[in-house]
């Protein structure tokens, strides 16, 4: 069973439509492609559409489950449009497509017991992420939805034993996550737990009678219950008035602890064994000063493996369960691990692994050999890999001090080969409980290797990964902190000889997309263009547009906007407020069923940048949601970006 930290990259949604269509104006240059419109944005030229497509067409694999042989992985890939299901049975054997939907299988496993031939998986429309569960029988080929095709559906959770699963769905009042148990051989699910805020099953106990679940009331505050499946009960894991981050909640195979990870005793997520019987934790990773991410036990209860996050860079661990001794696995190259676990007989442990230099592939490690093989090798639209850049860790000052010595903010830095003076595309994460780790960009790897742009991605303050202190600097109204460390690196960009000041543009989605916009608003004249994707132009709208469910979630990381000193914060700092100080030209992409960000936060700017007679392009692609996950659309996007900074930033 794999438990991951970071829960809030489970969806949550929204259905805001309104002003999905721009107003229109007659001196507005529009034209359509496909679902997507465009506003003022030229043709893309051929020869760019040329020189992109290589780079356009590289694909990745990712785990998701082993079936109970351990020789068989689900996987998903992409050789259409859209992310699908596929089989796979043998290391670089053929990946036999399974699923052939318009619109992307979000997740899935296997039901256990079945031989393979049942599937679980989840599935939304026009990226709304109102995920649908659903029943897929290999027999015939044919799916069942099995919830009511309207509410929100997350976390799939699947009993070892494969008689039951959980999910969370916000059916009953489309506000707060309940959690649902359907019976396998009879899957209708039925509500054990009403609940108040966002809940989501972890893991169930190899017997199928228990079920972790995680309370998420932000990234810095979350509870981990014990439900019991026979009486629908639940108890605390952790203390009620803990004000800490608590996450995993991975059973041992014989039931008797729980591997769990929190912050509670220090800055980083410490993983701890609770004792069921007794209540007592052991502390295994105190001396690790790096976050714990993920977890999975060996169902045959002979290892469990888990990856911390150093400085963006994923590391494994193995160790018995008695968790006397944890030892790293030095096969495993350095990168960014996901979708750990292991297969039923104990005697595989399956990933994903993502590198700078190479898209996510699968690949099994097996503990009594130390062996790890490649189980897919993704194409990489025949590029010589050779030429990719491969980022460097640097660190930069800032305007505050730690210990009488200026704060260092972390970064990564792609350099073009050659002398320079190279123009800079500042890429800012979204989150903001987040952190940029260097996994593999082909957008980056055009931009540096082919048009001679230096990216650097900045983990400001308020990233995760650096200690619960560094995670808490941008809380409330310090949230413009984390843009004066933009205006930091602005100052450091002017003293690096091998760069341009002169041509600097910034881009970034969702909340990376409000930071693109106040980065225009308080450094004008310093920025020459920003590409804003599915982000905040007013925290006032936004806050009030967003899912309800959304709202409370939202509110404990930027502030209540109904508090009449936030409200009026909010008003002083919003970059729509401010638009009048922006300079540079600004390109805006969204999603018109975006759930999270409205894509009236898209069409206000918009609008306002027209008026003050700025450049402004726009896209609106209107079958996506918070981000663009079709094929087609994502290119669009990526080429017209690629040609509105090669436009801005040309001497």
């Amino acid at each position: 069973m794999l438990v991951r930290r970071i829960l809030l990259s489970f969806p949550v949604v929204a259905v805001w439509l309104i002003h999905a269509t721009p107003a229109r104006s007659d001196d507005v240059k529009r034209h359509e492609i496909g679902q997507v419109l465009l506003e003022d944005v030229p043709e893309v030229p051929a020869a760019l559409r040329e020189r992109m497509n290589q780079f356009l067409n590289v694909r990745a694999a990712g785990l998701l489950d082993f079936d109970d042989t351990g020789e068989k992985l689900l996987i998903s890939t992409r050789f259409g449009n859209t992310n699908q299901l596929h089989l796979v049975t043998q290391p670089g054997g053929a990946r036999r497509q399974l699923t052939f939907f318009d619109e992307p299988v979000r997740g899935a496993a296997f039901v256990p017991g079945t031989n393979a031939r049942r599937i679980l998986y989840s599935m939304d429309r026009g990226g709304s992420e109102n995920n649908q569960i659903y029943l897929l029988d290999l027999a015939d080929g044919g799916s069942t939805m099995l919830t009511d095709g309207a509410s929100k559906n997350d976390r799939l959770t699947v009993a070892r034993n494969g008689k039951r699963f959980a999910f969370c769905s916000t059916a009953r009042n489309g506000r707060d996550y309940d959690i649902y148990i359907a019976d396998a051989a009879d899957p209708k699910p039925r509500r054990v737990w009403d609940v108040s805020g966002m809940f989501a099953p972890i893991d169930f106990s190899a017997d199928g009678s228990k079920l972790t679940v995680l309370e998420y009331i932000s990234e810095k505050v979350s509870r981990l219950h014990l439900f019991d499946v026979a009486v629908s009960k639940a108890s605390a894991v952790s203390p009620p008035d803990h004000q800490f981050a608590y996450s995993g909640g991975a059973f041992s195979a014989d039931g008797k602890h729980l591997f769990f990870t929190s912050d509670r005793d220090g800055q980083f997520h410490v993983l701890y064994r609770r004792d069921l019987a007794g209540g007592t934790d052991a502390a295994i990773t105190p001396d690790l000063p790096w976050d714990v991410e993920s977890i999975a036990v060996s169902p045959a209860g002979n290892f469990v493996a888990f990856t911390t996050n150093e400085d963006g860079q994923s590391k494994l661990y193995l160790m018995k369960p008695d968790a006397t001794r944890y030892d790293p696995v030095t096969s495993v190259p350095m990168g960014l691990i996901g979708g750990l676990q292991f297969s039923h007989d104990g005697r595989r442990l399956g990933f994903t692994l993502n590198t700078p230099s190479s898209p996510g592939d699968v690949y099994v490690f097996t503990p009594a050999d130390g062996k790890l093989t490649r189980w897919t090798e993704s194409e990489i639209g025949g590029l010589n890999p050779d030429r990719f850049v491969t980022p460097t860790r640097i660190a930069y000052p800032t305007f505050d001090e730690v210990g009488g010595k200026p704060r260092m903010i972390p970064a990564y830095y792609y350099k073009p080969k050659g002398s320079g003076p190279f123009p800079v595309v500042i890429s800012i994460h979204g989150g903001p409980e987040a952190q940029y780790q260097p996994s593999f960009s082909s957008v980056f790897q055009f931009w540096a290797a082919e048009l001679g742009f230096a990216v650097v991605a900045p983990n400001v303050r308020g990233s995760t990964g650096y200690g619960r202190d560094y995670h808490m600097l941008d809380d409330g109204m310090k949230r413009e902190d984390s843009v004066r460390d933009i205006g930091a690196l602005l100052d450091w960009i002017e003293k690096q000889a091998d760069l341009d000041s002169r041509r600097v543009a910034v881009y970034g989605g969702s909340y990376g997309g409000y930071m693109v916009l106040a980065c225009l608003t308080n450094y004008p004249g310093r920025i020459k263009a920003g590409v804003d994707i599915v982000g905040i132009a007013s925290f006032i709208t936004f806050l009030e547009k967003t899912a309800p469910y959304r709202q409370d979630l939202r509110r404990a990381e930027y502030g209540d906007e109904r508090d009449p000193e936030m409200r009026a914060f909010f008003q002083r700092i919003s970059p729509l407020n401010n638009a009048d100080k922006i300079t540079a030209a600004l390109y805006v992409q969204h999603g018109a069923n975006d759930p999270r960000v409205p894509a009236y936060e898209a069409e206000q700017i918009v609008q306002t940048m027209r008026k003050q007679g700025r450049t402004v392009w726009y896209m609106l692609a209107r079958d996506e949601g918070h981000g663009f996950a079709k094929k087609e659309n994502r290119d669009l996007a990526i080429l017209t970006a690629t040609m509105f900074l090669e436009d801005q930033l040309k001497q």
